[in-house]
């Protein structure tokens, strides 16, 4: 098979053209697939790091109850209320500081990013956040710490060929803890 091609190959006569515009056509397919597969994984990483980043900047408003009580060795988000302590969470907006840092605008339920053009290049949903209390006097537990998980939904519309294909759905998970410095 090989000594066929490199016969055709080395033949003057023009039959390798075709076998080379083939190779070529080839080769550009695979280029342009592999690089709709980094640009979704680019928007994915992207998208995941702003999700944290809006998370993990909840979790920082937290600081001012998480320690209200240090002087007593509490780490949790409680405060004092009569005679016993009750839970004291900020949610804050996450969604806020996600539309200001990935430059998305709210419509029909979904939190997108448009291109110059009008096209949409990605939209967020579903966003759902659990954020755990470290509990009363827990000390310095690794496992008993101030912590927020959070998971989004994220859908790119996929193109190849320029044909637009079923879009990429998948759910981002990302996590965020507070942890005593001192």
């Amino acid at each position: 098979m090989t000594d066929k091609i490199k016969q055709i190959l080395r033949r003057k006569d023009g039959a390798g053209f075709p076998l080379i515009i083939a190779i070529t056509l080839s080769l550009v397919m695979i280029f342009t697939g592999i690089s709709e597969y980094f640009r979704l994984m680019i928007v994915a990483q992207g998208v995941r790091d702003a999700v944290q980043a809006a998370v993990i900047s909840t979790v920082v408003e937290n600081y001012d109850d998480v320690y209200h009580g240090v002087r007593e060795g509490y780490s949790g988000a409680y405060q004092p209320y009569a005679g016993d302590f009750e839970e004291s969470l900020d949610y804050g907006d996450i969604y806020d500081r996600l539309d200001n840092i990935l430059g998305l605008s709210y419509s029909s339920g979904y939190h997108g990013k448009r291109t110059p053009d009008g096209k949409l290049e990605f939209k967020v949903w579903n966003l759902e956040v659990d954020i755990r209390n470290a509990p009363l006097a827990s000390g310095d537990q690794a496992s008993a710490r101030f912590e927020a998980d959070s998971t989004i939904l994220l859908e790119v519309p996929v193109s190849f060929g320029g044909k637009l294909l079923p879009p990429m759905t998948i759910k981002v998970k990302t996590s965020a803890g507070y942890t005593p410095k001192f």
